[in-house]
């Protein structure tokens, strides 16, 4: 029987990220992906003949930790200089612009309030950053590198100053309704600003939770949240971290599915020792590191019989039904957006934080909204590699859009949402239509079964305030480690959470060398 130091389940970019760090330390890794391609959903895929896009369509915060660390730059990855300009758009072609710290669109009240709620939101999240890639601490431990962390926490706190520490603290669980309208006047301009608080969630404007300590977390990159396209796209970051993991010693499986994690037990109480594939084949190791989701991970590949009922129940109870659809359209040409020269920014149709309240409201009861909210990118203007050329591949994110429709996801009911979004896009960009060679939607529920995703919840659990920092995604399991010896997680639904920011995969490894200081 084949035996390593580590296997590691899923080639998401934290399994990539966790394997790639513990075969630096000299360790043996087998990293296992179910699918035929690495990085999970920044999989870049063929949708149609010629036309390629990943899931995950832009990068906003991924760790330059880990790029330097892993060094990334040698393995191929060209990070770009310049950000996504994000544009609000409006149907008769006076958009709201968002460039940096520089907005255009909007009354000048709005500018400079913007300049100023700028300012205090980066120096909130430069505050928060360091913790993104840290353990938290365990509830009650009360151990000395866990009272440092809270200590070094209630350090950065107090360096705001009063004034902002009670800001701080005022703002941080606040609803993104609330923040945008006792800031800004323009309504479309809320709706682009809130976004990035309520993407991939299922939460809305008025949601009382976590939004904007998501909008923060989502600031913690190099480009304070603004977001960006690597040179040749989402596929250049994967391959470095192919390449990287290659190269420090990882041996990389596709198309090899986990059917479970094998548990023995003996005097002293259960292991993981390994694991067995679909077609039976087992293979052994000292520990078995799942990036899969925590659903997925503790009830299909474990077994509730392996674990603590107590556990089990906080396990089942996790909030995981996703509410993002994915539109792929394969275009004979760049679609021509009324008032936009050219579409090479991050376009967002939500033309106020209703919009978005009422999509939300329409996806709780189990069907999508008549009047779809929605993220746009055109990333073949940036990697020409993902369409023929002359040709465009258009990339959208559809929020709220259930994960369990009403009466169910039949080819009708796709079909009508289809229809639903081309009309929405038709109304901003007139003739995009006969532009359309093909097209697809990839609904939450495709997402979970294409992606091997509890509920097609792009952060395996939900980011809220009761599955975050040392809760998530529960406790027993918050730090890495689980209650089955031998079996840590290192994927979206550990700490910090999801999108392309790589920080469980790199704590993960952290935790597992037990030496912090080599990290």
């Amino acid at each position: 029987m084949q035996t390593y130091d580590n296997i590691i389940i899923g080639g998401g970019h934290n399994g990539l990220i966790c394997a790639t760090y513990l075969a630096q330390k000299g360790q043996s890794v087998l990293l296992l992906e179910a699918t035929d391609g690495l990085g999970g959903l920044a999989t870049t895929r063929e949708f149609y003949p010629g036309f390629r896009a990943p899931v995950a369509h832009s990068l906003s915060h991924f760790s330059e930790t880990v790029v330097e660390q892993l060094n990334l730059l040698k393995h191929g990855y060209t990070p770009s200089s310049e950000v996504l300009d994000t544009i609000g758009l409006n149907l008769n072609g006076e958009h709201v612009v968002v460039s940096g710290e520089h907005i255009s669109g909007v009354n000048k009240a709005d500018q400079q309030t913007y300049a100023d709620y700028l300012v205090l939101l980066k120096r909130f999240a430069k505050m928060l950053k360091p913790f993104w890639l840290k353990t938290m601490p365990r509830i009650g431990d009360n151990s000395f590198p866990d009272l440092m962390t809270f200590g070094q926490l209630g350090l950065k706190l107090r360096l705001l100053g009063k004034k902002d520490m009670g800001e701080f603290m005022r703002v941080a669980t606040l609803p993104a309704r609330d923040l945008m309208d006792e800031n800004f006047d323009n309504d479309i301009l809320k709706a682009v600003l809130s976004w990035d608080g309520l993407i991939g969630s299922k939460m809305a404007p008025r949601s009382p939770n976590a939004t904007v300590l998501n909008m923060l977390y989502r600031m913690s990159g190099k480009h304070h949240g603004a977001h960006s396209l690597p040179e040749g796209g989402i596929q250049n970051l994967i391959s470095a971290l192919h390449n990287a993991a290659l190269d420090a010693g990882v041996t990389v499986k596709t198309g090899a599915l986990v059917k479970r994690i094998v548990i023995k037990g003996s005097s002293s109480g259960l292991a993981a020792t390994g694991v067995e594939l679909a077609d039976g084949t087992l293979i052994s190791s000292a520990r078995v590191v799942s990036s899969a989701d925590p659903k997925q991970t503790f009830l299909n590949l474990v077994g509730a019989n392996n674990l603590e009922i107590g556990f089990t129940n906080r396990i089942n109870r996790l909030r995981c039904d996703g509410y993002v659809a994915k539109l792929h359209l394969a275009l004979d040409g760049a679609p021509k957006f009324t008032g936009l020269k050219n579409p090479n920014g991050r376009m967002i149709i939500a033309p106020k934080l209703d919009a978005i309240e009422f999509a939300f409201d329409d996806a709780k009861y189990g069907e999508y909204s008549k009047s779809p909210v929605m993220e746009i990118i055109i990333p073949s203007m940036v990697d020409n590699l993902l369409a023929p050329k002359g040709q465009q591949v258009l990339s959208a994110h559809v929020m709220y859009v259930p994960h369990k429709l009403k009466g169910g996801w039949t080819d009708e009911a796709r079909q009508n949402l289809y229809q639903r979004l081309i009309d929405t896009l038709e109304s901003y960009a007139p003739g995009i239509r006969q532009q359309i060679i093909h097209g697809e939607i990839l609904t939450p529920a495709d997402l979970e079964q294409t992606y091997h995703l509890t509920g097609g919840h792009w952060h395996h659990a939900e980011l809220s305030m009761d599955q975050m920092l040392m809760m998530r995604p529960t406790y027993e399991a918050a730090q890495y480690s689980t209650p089955i010896p031998g079996l840590y997680l290192c994927g979206a639904g550990s700490h910090p959470g999801g999108g392309l920011m790589g920080g469980p995969g790199h704590n993960a490894a952290k935790e597992i060398i037990g030496a912090k200081k080599e990290l």
